[in-house]
């Protein structure tokens, strides 16, 4: 028979929204989001963001206080969760310590299909067979490794050729190499079998790698949804800016001053200031003078020991080998004005490991102006030119 590929369908999100304890809670706030046949989205956020929550009334585990939620061409968000063609895999496994593997994998077809027994177990065999785990149909999950059981978890909700694929952080109790290796299989899988995905993760880098487009999320609200490249690359707040990369994103208090040519940026203290030239100044617009904050990654963060008149100068506090890069924890003056605060190095650059200051060396800091970002002090948001992304008003 073989193992057929899976039926794909696309999934909608329409205003949903989600409170509890009479509405004093708003667990998913009013989130509107699409997602193509065959599309992989990954869903990450802090702790406590609602992606689990969203996760869950898609399941049908959890009903939404207010919008819909549709699967292909039929509106399924009064639709009991046993008859949703979902399949989920979750962070525990799930698994019957009872029952043997092929039981397990079994076990949902039993319920949500009307095959022969014969047919539900030639499903399983060859399943498994795909999964790696075929000589382990007649173990118990008490038998099994931890990479062992999330195959078999993720065998059952294959077995059942669903319409969506939903991974509920599947592998936060795996160790780092395994988690590597699971998650390039779960990439295989859904590339091969044409998977409708959503997986959520707390893991920023699972994020990244395993989706066609990440969403990220923050106290119930949608904070933007893209390619990863592009998220990374141009965050739509400041929130997000902080949140995707690792290490994060710098950001600095400044004050912008248009010039003739392009736009002079202040800092907090003396030490700090930095030309935005006519290329780069044009991408923020018609820019007003006032209060900003400016943001850039460690990686387009360059260190030397002088020769560029617009660098900035700063002391080295801490020096961290990583084997490919050395991050560099610099002081760029007194006021602390990191992303977290709590007195952390203004800034962190991302070089190479034959850049190797003393601690306490003073160097001098230059920036990649392509990669500069500027946001709205008050509301978080990007400041860019355009009639899409109307260039914020300072404070």
């Amino acid at each position: 028979m073989g193992v057929r590929l899976c039926v794909m369908a696309s999934l909608e999100l329409d205003g949903l929204r989600k409170e509890f304890d009479g509405g004093s809670i708003v667990a998913v706030d009013d989130i509107d989001l699409s997602i193509d046949d065959g599309e992989f989205v990954t869903v990450v956020g802090p702790s406590g963001c609602g992606k689990s929550t969203t996760l869950r009334m898609i399941a049908g585990l959890e009903r939404p206080t207010s919008g819909r939620i549709r699967i292909g061409d039929e509106d399924v968000t009064d639709v009991h969760a046993r008859k949703r063609d979902v399949a989920m895999v979750f962070q525990n496994y799930a698994l019957y310590p009872h029952k043997s593997i092929r039981q397990n994998m079994a076990f949902g077809l039993r319920m949500s299909t009307d095959l022969s027994k014969a047919e539900r177990q030639e499903r399983v065999t060859e399943t498994a067979e795909m999964m790696g785990i075929g000589d382990l149909l007649d173990d118990t999950p008490d038998q099994l490794s931890g990479g062992q059981k999330q195959r078999v978890a993720l065998g059952r909700a294959i077995v059942r050729e669903p319409d969506v694929f939903l991974f509920d952080e599947p592998l936060s109790n795996l160790d780092a190499k395994l988690r590597t290796t699971m998650r390039t299989e779960i990439q295989r899988l859904q590339e091969e079998l044409g998977i409708t995905a959503v997986y959520v993760t707390h893991d920023q880098e699972e994020a990244m790698t395993m989706g066609d487009r990440i969403v990220i999320l923050n106290d119930g609200k949608l904070q933007q949804a893209g390619r990863p490249k592009t998220v990374y690359e141009n965050p739509t707040n400041q929130f997000v800016g902080g949140f995707v990369g690792s290490p994060s994103m710098n950001f600095l208090d400044v004050t912008a001053e248009p010039l003739s040519s392009g736009v002079r940026l202040t800092g907090a203290h003396d030490d700090f200031s930095y030309d935005l030239t006519g290329g780069r100044a044009s991408a923020f617009g018609d820019i007003q003078r006032g209060s900003y904050v400016l943001g850039i990654r460690p990686e387009h963060v360059s260190v030397s020991d002088g020769g560029d008149q617009n660098a900035v100068p700063a002391t080295v506090d801490v020096l961290e080998p990583i084997g490919s890069d050395n991050y560099l924890y610099l002081d760029l003056g007194e006021s602390k004005t990191g992303f977290e605060g709590d007195g952390a190095p203004d800034f962190i650059a991302r070089v190479s490991t034959d850049v190797e200051p003393a601690i306490g060396d003073r160097v001098q800091v230059s920036f990649d102006e392509s990669a500069v970002h500027l946001f709205d002090p008050e509301t978080g948001e990007a400041v860019t030119a355009g009639e899409d992304a109307p260039v914020a008003t300072p404070q």
